[in-house]
């Protein structure tokens, strides 16, 4: 088994340890290249347009770490196209898949970034071209691997003329259209691409005679490709990829129902993701991940062993049906809570209305699940990420629950992304994020921001206030943008303003937004006044920051709007991302 992962950069040392196996992976599969791209890709990740392309780099990894295999792209804004560098699997590992895997994802991100087609060079199954019978086999089963996704080379041109004379295996030019339909490739057009391919990647190596004589060589107006020569003939346009990372990942809680408390005045109810989703569905924005199992491995990473234990513990000892909610808060001596485990709630819990019940531990870790599995998709590449989770969790620190939270579900999946580069978290929910806050109060490669309502009038009332900025190594790096109680759009996009303005001085790899929709004008537990309209431009400006972003939902209580208003943030959303 492994999983799919985008690396965005060499700041962590699992993206470091990656980037080593690849440049290993390639010098034992492209020799030649053993001293040039890989041993760049470091300064390359970090400076993205440098040369004018911006790298790209995928790895297969197994569960271990260890990269099984390895994909590098160049994309080119200005003529739109991606040109694939090298796409190898560690030896003995060939035909398990791997290649396969990379090659598709690599179409998925060809997609996102709106090019024409992706271009990539293939030695040649032509004997006249490749004179020894064992590798001219090669290259006819890695041509025959290519037309099989719908890519053939460019014809009638002199791409594949050696560079040298007398010279043995020129590589074409191949093209994939990656499904798109209707791709035409004008004359003018392919000579820019082959133009900007050889004096970019050849440098120094093909003369300008040499680049003239082969860009001058394209005369067909369109361009034709080869005629299909190892697959029945297809559609012109090729084969369509097998996922579409332009759509959203959807991973909505299963198990949220089991949590369903009837008490009076309880507003968190399965009702919110039922609205949500229905609403959502209508979009067609969306593509449903289903949620997998991680364990309690991350939850432990942030909260306290001894929480996680008494929480499980305690929901496993009550009968079904009944709720414990705390009435004995043991602040006077912390160090010896109650033996009864009912009254040591108090112990561990913030307010007095986040009950404890059977099923609230088997929910709020599916919410984890949930999370974490969004997070997944974060990792392996996906744009827009939604964890559409109940209960919520931004109001969970690492001891204690409340404010209807019990797992910090947004601050669980960012420590896991932190793992892989610095990490954002944006929370807009009405309240306070104090769980967040809480678990990186300390560290300075999670950036924690907060736009919620001031606490001398808004839950949770003893956090959330602007001094508190961090301490120690996290000092600067948590932000609280409190604000009045009633105020106008205008004030509240200021402050999301200012607030993205210091993630993007921060630079992060991810960014995770903490969506509350109580903010939404009517809401039982907020004051403000905010529209779907409204939430649209909020999506759209965070979009803009042009991050790898994992939505996970938090709060929002109104079921007559909490719909539309979720649509209208997830609408600008992607049409900020111009997915």
């Amino acid at each position: 088994m492994f999983r799919i992962r985008r690396i965005f950069d060499d700041v962590s040392t699992l993206n470091r340890d990656a980037l080593r196996q690849v440049r290993e992976i390639l010098a034992v599969e492209f020799k030649a290249v053993q001293k040039a791209v890989p041993e760049k890709m470091p300064e390359i990740l970090r400076n993205p347009f440098k040369e004018r392309f911006r790298a790209v780099v995928y790895v297969a990894e197994a569960g271990d770490g260890t990269v099984m295999g390895c994909a590098l792209m160049s994309h080119q804004p200005e003529l739109r196209y991606c040109f694939l560098d090298y796409l190898a699997s560690r030896r003995p590992m060939t035909g398990r898949g791997i290649g396969g895997a990379l090659y598709d994802r690599i179409r998925q991100e060809c997609l996102v970034l709106g090019v024409t087609g992706l271009f990539y060079e293939c030695s040649p199954d032509d004997p006249s071209l490749c004179r020894d019978p064992g590798v001219l086999k090669q290259n006819e089963a890695r041509l025959r691997f290519y037309e099989g996704f719908g890519a053939r080379p460019i014809a009638n041109t002199a791409y594949e003329t050696p560079v040298k004379p007398g010279g043995d295996n020129p590589p074409y030019l191949v093209f994939d259209p990656l499904g798109q339909e209707n791709v035409i490739l004008a004359r003018d057009y392919v000579r820019q691409v082959m133009a900007s391919i050889l004096e970019s990647k050849y440098k120094g190596y093909c003369s300008p005679e040499y680049n003239a004589h082969v860009v001058g060589s394209v005369r067909d107006d369109p361009v034709q490709l080869r005629p299909w020569r190892y697959t029945r003939a297809t559609p012109d346009q090729g084969v369509p990829v097998t996922a579409d990372l332009r759509r959203i990942a959807l991973v909505v809680t299963d198990q949220h129902e089991i949590h369903h408390v009837r008490d009076r005045g309880y507003v968190e109810s399965p009702v919110r993701i039922r609205t949500i989703r229905d609403a959502l569905e209508k979009t067609g924005l969306f593509e449903p991940v289903p949620p997998r199992d991680f364990g309690e491995k991350w939850i432990t990473t942030v909260h306290r062993p001894a929480y996680v234990t008494y929480f499980k513990k305690v929901c496993e000892s009550l009968p079904a049906g009944h709720s414990v909610y705390p009435y004995v808060f043991p602040i006077r001596n912390a160090a010896r809570p109650p033996e009864e485990l009912a009254v040591r709630a108090g112990y561990y819990c913030i307010d007095t209305f986040t009950p404890l019940n059977q099923n609230a531990f088997l929910a709020a870790r599916r919410a984890v699940d949930c999370a974490l599995t969004a997070a997944h998709e974060t990792l392996s590449g996906r744009p827009l990420s939604y964890a559409l989770v109940r209960p919520p969790g931004h109001h969970a620190e690492s001891a204690s629950f409340g404010g209807f939270c019990y797992f910090g579900n947004a601050a669980i999946a960012a420590n896991y992304l932190s793992t892989y580069g610095t990490v954002a978290m944006l929370d807009i929910d009405y309240h306070h994020g104090n769980g967040q806050q809480d678990m990186f109060y300390t560290r300075n490669d999670v950036l924690t921001v907060s736009i919620h309502g001031h606490p001398r009038f808004a839950y949770p009332y003893f956090s959330g206030f602007a001094d508190e900025r961090g301490r120690g190594a996290g000092a600067g790096y948590n932000l609280n943008l409190p604000l009045p109680e009633t105020l106008e759009t205008a004030r509240y996009l200021e402050a999301l303003d200012m607030a993205l303005q210091r993630i993007q001085r921060f630079k992060p790899t991810y960014l995770v937004v903490c969506l509350g929709l109580d903010t939404a004008r009517g809401d039982p537990t907020g004051t403000w006044s905010l529209r779907a309209a409204d939430f649209a431009e909020v999506g759209r400006r965070i979009a803009a920051a042009n991050l790898p972003t994992l939505v996970v939902q938090e709060g929002g209580y109104d079921s007559r709007s909490i719909g539309a208003n979720a649509r209208g943030f997830f609408q600008g959303l992607t049409a900020g991302a111009g997915l």
